[in-house]
């Protein structure tokens, strides 16, 4: 069982940057694909991105690519996601996920808390 904490969620303005990280507990973390989603008020769920366990592989959303940038450190269970070039619409609760990355989209097993994101105009 894998636990996923985020962190460096905040208050940004827009084109600037962030970087999130998710600890993630367990010595299991290596054999997950990792990724992120996030939620905004009043909308559902969607996906950002995901990276496979070695971190030969990534999948982005269109709405994010050439603007963020997902990565991993297997030796110390943490996966990032670097969001650059920041707009308002970006702004949501981010969440961090474990599950298994299949033709683009991460099946997710296990979610984190989630972190918020708020991007001022």
């Amino acid at each position: 069982q894998a636990q996923l904490v985020e962190s460096g969620g905040g208050l940004v303005q827009a084109g600037g940057s962030l970087r999130l990280s998710c600890a993630a507990s367990g010595r299991t973390f290596s054999t997950y694909d990792m990724g992120w989603s996030r939620q905004a008020p009043g909308k559902e769920r969607e996906f950002v991105a995901a990276i496979s366990w070695s971190g030969g592989s990534t999948s982005y959303a269109d709405s994010v690519k050439g603007r963020f940038t997902i990565s991993r450190d297997n030796t110390k269970n943490t996966v990032y996601l670097q969001m650059n070039s920041l707009k308002p619409e970006d702004t949501a609760s981010y969440y961090c996920a474990a599950g298994s990355l299949r033709s683009g989209r991460l099946y997710v097993e296990y979610w984190g808390q989630g972190t918020q994101v708020t991007v001022s105009s």
